[in-house]
């Protein structure tokens, strides 16, 4: 378990050009207080359909952006047609579904450049959402309140999908419970976390989506 997660807690740091608190000096937090502000996860789906298929999720505070996304990079093709090609290095084709501060859909691929040469270029097909229809989406929350004045349940978590996400998230909080953090805070307010959040995607020979300023 402690091999597939990685908990932080952020310190000071810089936010804008300010200098910002650690979590331990926030108004009301206790000056050795444990609570994670951060959480980095390796999942999987133990089934048919997503065997093999390893599910990577960050999320905490006073980081570097807020910044939301689902990211699906595609496999690499067991046999590859140009592998002696020196452009093999490029990176897999990527479904990026980008949801707040930008809401919209790209897609990354690689495509030939025009000309003799046989070279490759990364190319990006992109919708936002507010360029094509000009206006920001609605707030999730203005959707919520409005299905449930109408009664519209679509949009919401039953509560057997509910109990089955606690079923995930309950072993870890229960090894975190059992052994407490021996070294917070771990990242700066204003990074993408602790170094141990990297270091979980390396050992798979991966690494984290760099996000654009």
């Amino acid at each position: 378990m402690l091999q597939q997660s990685v908990r932080g807690q952020y310190g000071e740091g810089m936010i804008d050009g300010e200098r910002v608190p650690g979590y331990r000096s926030e108004s009301g937090v206790a000056s050795e207080s444990r609570t994670e502000t951060f959480v980095a996860l390796k999942l999987n789906i133990d089934n048919w359909r997503w065997a093999g298929v390893p599910f990577y999720l960050r999320t905490g505070k006073r980081m570097a952006q807020r910044h939301t996304e689902i990211a699906i990079q595609f496999k690499r093709m067991p046999f590859e047609l140009f592998r002696n090609a020196p452009f093999r290095t490029l990176h897999t084709n990527t479904l990026v579904i980008q949801i707040q501060p930008v809401e919209g859909i790209s897609l990354s691929f690689g495509a030939k450049i025009p000309g003799a040469l046989l070279r490759v270029g990364s190319v990006n097909m992109s919708f936002e959402y507010s360029r094509y229809f000009g206006t920001d989406a609605y707030t999730g929350y203005e959707v919520l309140l409005y299905d449930c004045m109408i009664g519209d349940a679509t949009l919401f978590q039953r509560a057997d999908m509910v109990e089955a996400g606690w079923k995930v998230v309950d072993p870890v909080l229960d090894v975190w419970r059992a052994l407490p953090p021996r070294k917070f805070p771990n990242y700066a307010s204003g990074t993408w976390g602790p170094s141990e959040a990297d270091q979980l995607l390396e050992r798979d020979g991966r690494k984290w989506r760099k996000i654009e300023s």
